[in-house]
């Protein structure tokens, strides 16, 4: 159940404030009983045919047993939305199914860790990681076990939509952001909340939010509710950091972005990012980089 619910959430999430979803629950029957068997899937609608690029399968875990008797029909119609330009995932044991589409063939995979042996015998070609919550290679994504499917989903969406977006669901459905084991890019929009303090979460969105604003720790203070000493002491408990740090962090990812941009000089970008001054910008940028900002240019 979990390995439907869980991804099923994350996009509902993100399509209940705007419509960047439209979700269909699929199947070669019309009813089919969870494994748990307290639930029963009805009025389900079969494969659609006219899926491309901008489409999104996902595929959830099951029985192992059950991945051996798979209609062949299945395989063939993943196949075949694969090559029409859909992007095709799977959670846990449903790996198995896109191996029999023939879709791991030298793609980087996963699945539920119990299960990463067998995949490799089954599917030899394929490049099987286990210490993965979730792979990406090309249009194929993969999952380990059962609440991977959650992680997976909410790393689509920040592909999709960015980190604030998943930030927000994550937030909305209580739950910590795991990022892939391989990322290796650290992002400030998804480090340091792994905590569930309401007014915490509220300043570090208004520091994002807010990059080039002038602010006191009492008016923080007073967005979460609490003195500007004791907000000083709770921040750097719930994320180990302190707010100047998480502030110019969050400052110099934005600045990393806008350094992109040809037509914006280095001042510029200094300005909209909340420094004093170009020199003050640089300064601190190659503290924490140790190059000038020129580089990333």
């Amino acid at each position: 159940m979990l390995d439907l619910a869980g991804p099923l959430q994350v996009f509902s999430e993100a399509a209940r404030a705007r419509p960047r979803y439209r979700i269909r629950l699929c199947s070669t029957r019309e009813r089919i009983r969870c494994d748990q068997n307290v639930v029963t899937l009805a009025e389900l609608e079969p494969l659609p045919q006219q899926l491309g690029p901008g489409d999104l399968v996902v595929v959830p875990g099951m029985p192992y047993r059950a991945t051996e008797r798979i209609e062949r029909t299945v395989h063939r119609w993943l196949k075949e939305v694969h090559e029409a330009g859909a992007h095709v995932a799977s959670v846990c044991t449903g790996a198995f199914l896109l191996g029999d589409a023939g879709l791991l063939a030298g793609r980087r995979c996963t699945t539920h860790w119990g299960r990463t042996a067998e995949l490799q015998r089954r599917f030899p070609t394929a490049r099987v990681l286990a210490d993965r919550l979730f792979v990406t290679d090309g249009s194929v994504t993969t999952s380990a076990g059962i609440a991977s499917g959650i992680d997976m989903a909410l790393g689509m969406i920040e592909a999709a939509h960015g980190p604030l977006l998943a930030a927000e669901i994550a937030r909305e459905m209580v739950v910590y952001i795991r990022r892939d084991g391989s990322h290796r890019q650290e992002s400030i929009y998804l480090d340091y909340r792994s905590h569930l303090h309401p007014g915490v979460h509220r300043i570090q969105d208004w520091l994002v939010q807010n990059p080039d604003t002038k602010y006191t720790l009492t008016d923080l203070g007073e967005l979460a509710g609490m003195s500007a000493r004791n907000l000083t002491r709770v921040f750097r408990r719930e994320t180990g950091i302190s707010v100047k740090s998480f502030a110019t962090r969050v400052r110099l990812e934005r600045a990393r972005a806008l350094l992109h941009d040809p037509m914006l000089t280095i001042e510029a970008v200094a300005q909209r990012c909340g420094f004093e001054t170009s020199r003050q910008f640089r300064r601190v940028w190659r503290d924490a980089f140790g190059e000038a900002p020129s580089t990333e240019r």
